[in-house]
């Protein structure tokens, strides 16, 4: 068993240990603190004569970087291109400006257009055959579903003069010649021409549109065999001087007209006129 001082004598060489570190340690206390006296107290000024730098706060300059205008992307739209057009259908009435004192007929077929007129007197008034060969293609698109109604047929040479003159006023001479016949020239006059729509569709009356409806669509493959033949085609007006007018036929008689369709021509080239 240890005595009493054994044991304090024990505790004494423990203490001194810690006796040395905690005096070592007090006078590094005192050197940082008169250092940093020394310096006016600026830590990173002590710790820059130390040989040291607080890396963590330094900072990096950030060079000035010239702002550039943005530059305006312009995208250039493609102007816009007139189809070509054939005007040579206008250019028909040339050598053809008296009008005739009988109307022509070829193989019995009355011929209306810019090379060949009608007498101005000449009135027949609207085809009564013309007229119930429509109602028969009338009643049958009912069956599919289409209300079909002639909005405009017999015009006679005064109305003629009036429309077509309205039609010069509007868009001038030479575009009104590519859809509007100068009185004399009109097949309208002859009572046997049909402007054709769909009844309560009047916003394709006269349109080409009509031919993109689906009642425009059979009119044009079922017209032939109720004797009416689309007058106008399209692609067709350097041949009868007219622009595409998929609501207009002209009745031509049950024989003719399948001919004239499964041929895919016009009334001139048929004839040869």
């Amino acid at each position: 068993m240890q005595s009493r001082y054994s044991l304090l004598q024990k505790k004494k060489k423990r203490k001194w240990p810690y006796i040395v570190s905690g005096s070592i340690l007090g006078v590094l206390i005192v050197a940082v603190v008169g250092w940093i006296w020394w310096n006016d107290w600026d830590i990173d000024k002590s710790m820059s004569a130390l040989g040291l730098s607080n890396k963590a706060e330094e900072s990096v300059p950030v060079e000035e970087v010239e702002e550039k205008p943005v530059e305006e992307t312009v995208v250039e739209t493609p102007p816009l291109v007139e189809p070509e057009v054939d005007m040579s259908g206008a250019k028909g009435y040339v050598g053809n400006e008296i009008l005739p004192e009988e109307p022509t007929y070829v193989e019995g077929v009355l011929i209306s257009s810019k090379k060949y007129p009608l007498p101005s007197t000449y009135s027949p008034g609207e085809s009564k055959e013309a007229r119930a060969a429509f109602a028969e293609m009338a009643a049958e698109a009912t069956l599919s579903g289409y209300e079909l109604v002639a909005f405009s047929t017999y015009r006679s040479f005064d109305y003629q003069t009036t429309l077509y003159e309205k039609y010069v006023s509007n868009d001038g001479q030479e575009a009104a010649d590519r859809y509007s016949a100068r009185p004399g020239y009109s097949e309208h006059q002859t009572g046997l021409a049909f402007d054709i729509g769909e009844l309560h569709f009047e916003q394709h009356f006269a349109r080409e549109s009509f031919g993109e409806t689906e009642a425009g669509k059979w009119v044009a493959a079922n017209a032939h065999k109720y004797g009416f033949i689309m007058r106008y085609p399209i692609g067709k007006e350097k041949i009868t001087g007219y622009m595409y007018e998929p609501w207009h036929f002209r009745y031509v008689g049950k024989e003719l007209a399948p001919k004239i369709f499964e041929a895919g021509t016009t009334l001139e080239e048929y004839f040869k006129l």
